[in-house]
Formats: structure tokens, C-alpha cells, sequence
């Protein structure tokens, strides 16, 4: 008697296993995909940011690269200088030359370049992808597409040849 039961219920169980559950959308899982990589970048953002707050350091020179579809002159790369946390000059790496500030305000400091990771996570970004100095913390290397779906809306920021000033 039992044998017969113990035999069903395999079988409906294997069946069970075989039809899908409800499942969900690529735009849901993207979504969810989407939310945990910005739980995620948002922690390893404090920590960083706090790293390079603890660091205190308002006068120094970085070099910033910005791979866009636009002008040369907004692309880089250039050198940014910063005393008491504010730019005082951005020049091109390949003639000398000063640069129209304009082109690098939203990435002229450390700072900015945190709220431009920030407003990535906060606007959810399809991808966010950020590389951090592992001992002050500010980011070399900034990666954000804002949109799977369009073209030419990225972000590709690359820091490099950090220097603190001495006064």
C-alpha cells in the first residue's frame, strides 16, 4: 500500500520540479541586478569617501582622462591642480596649454568626482563600475552607463599621477 503512495509522490514531485515557477522578466531581473549593484556601490563609496576624508588632504595634482564622444579639449588628458580643495588650474597634458574649466567642472576635484558616482547611484545607472585607490580612497577609474539603451551617454573617466602639494 505504501509503495504505490511512495511512487506518486515521486512523481509529482518530479513533475513539480519540471514546471517553471512564475518567472520573472529580464527587466525585472535587470532591475534587481540594477539594485543590489547599487547597494553595493554605495557601501564601497563611503568607505572610500571616508578614506580620502580621513586622508585630509585640499592641495594636490591629478591627471584626468575623459573618453568621450565630444571635442579633444574636453577629453584630455589634463592636469588638475587643487589648493585648498578648489581647482586653481587644468592644462593639457599635451601642450601645456590651460583648458577651458568648463569642459572638467563636474570632475575637478576628488569631491566632484564622488558626486558623480554618487548621482550615478542615485539616478540608477544601468552599470556603475568604479576602481578606488586602496589607500586614500578617490577613484582612478569611473565607468557609469546611465542606459543600456542609449548610445554616447556614458561616462569613462580615468584618474591617474595623484601628487599632494605641500604648501
Amino acid at each position: 500500500m505504501r509503495l504505490p503512495i511512495l511512487i506518486s509522490a515521486t512523481l509529482l514531485l518530479s513533475l513539480g520540479l519540471n514546471i517553471p515557477a512564475i518567472s520573472e522578466t529580464n527587466a525585472e531581473k535587470s532591475q534587481y541586478q540594477t539594485q543590489i549593484n547599487n547597494n553595493l556601490n554605495s557601501r564601497r563609496l563611503r568607505f572610500n569617501k571616508r578614506l580620502w576624508e580621513r586622508a585630509n588632504i585640499y592641495n594636490y595634482r591629478i591627471t584626468v582622462s575623459n573618453s568621450c564622444f565630444c571635442i579633444p579639449d574636453a577629453r584630455g588628458p589634463v592636469v588638475i591642480r587643487v589648493r585648498n580643495g578648489q581647482p586653481t588650474s587644468i592644462t593639457s597634458v599635451a601642450t601645456g596649454q590651460p583648458v577651458n574649466p568648463e569642459f572638467f567642472q563636474k570632475y575637478d576635484t576628488i569631491p566632484e568626482l564622488f558626486n558623480v558616482i554618487q548621482d550615478a547611484i542615485k539616478r540608477k545607472a544601468y552599470n556603475v563600475d568604479v576602481e578606488y585607490n586602496a589607500k586614500l580612497g578617490y577613484p582612478t577609474k569611473i565607468n557609469i552607463d546611465y542606459d543600456s539603451r542609449i548610445a554616447d551617454e556614458e561616462i569613462f573617466l580615468t584618474i591617474e599621477n595623484f601628487q599632494e602639494i605641500k604648501k
